[in-house]
């Protein structure tokens, strides 16, 4: 068993956002309060950047609820991204994703960030529900949502992801 970690997820403002849509890590790291690495402006988290510095221009309130930065504390580096998808919607579903750069994968990350994003949930009275959607061959990551009690509900096509499972977890606030 790894460590524990200690992260934070470090949110990061519309211009910070836009820049790294766009692969712009100078410019990202200009507007972010952590330093970013090439690993975040590449090009496999674009359309991540793209869609919720969009989200962030439409509603800025949802800011606070979207992804991060997921940031190694201790040795003071950027791990990965994590956060919900947007604020509680109407039935009070939020949706869980990160993603741990391959360097850092295998080292609790992902755990870390996904025990900060469930104790955000916990403690919201307007969450009733928390997500998380996984392809079927991603193992590791369906193993640990179901660690943490998430329950299969069903199947989705992502046109980006292509088939998920849909695994549900009842918050406790």
């Amino acid at each position: 068993m790894t460590e524990p970690k200690h992260v934070s997820i470090v949110h990061l403002n519309e211009a910070a956002l836009t820049a790294l849509a766009a692969g712009d890590l100078v410019a990202a790291n200009q507007e972010s309060p952590v330093e970013l690495t090439p690993y975040c402006a590449g090009p496999h988290w674009s359309s991540v950047w793209r869609m919720r510095s969009e989200q962030v221009a439409t509603d800025p309130a949802s800011a606070s609820w979207i992804t991060g930065i997921v940031w190694d504390e201790e040795r003071k580096v950027a791990v990965g991204r994590a956060g919900f998808h947007g604020p509680p919607d109407r039935e009070g579903r939020v949706e869980v994703g990160y993603a741990i750069d391959p360097a850092h994968r295998r080292r609790g990350y992902a755990r870390a960030a996904l025990e900060l994003m469930l104790d955000r949930a916990a403690h919201d009275p307007q969450v009733r529900v928390v997500r998380a959607t996984v392809s079927p061959t991603n193992l590791v990551s369906r193993n640990l949502v179901q660690q943490y009690g998430f329950v299969e509900v069903g199947e989705q096509w992502d046109d980006e992801d292509g088939l998920e499972t849909i695994y549900e977890l009842t918050s406790t606030s």
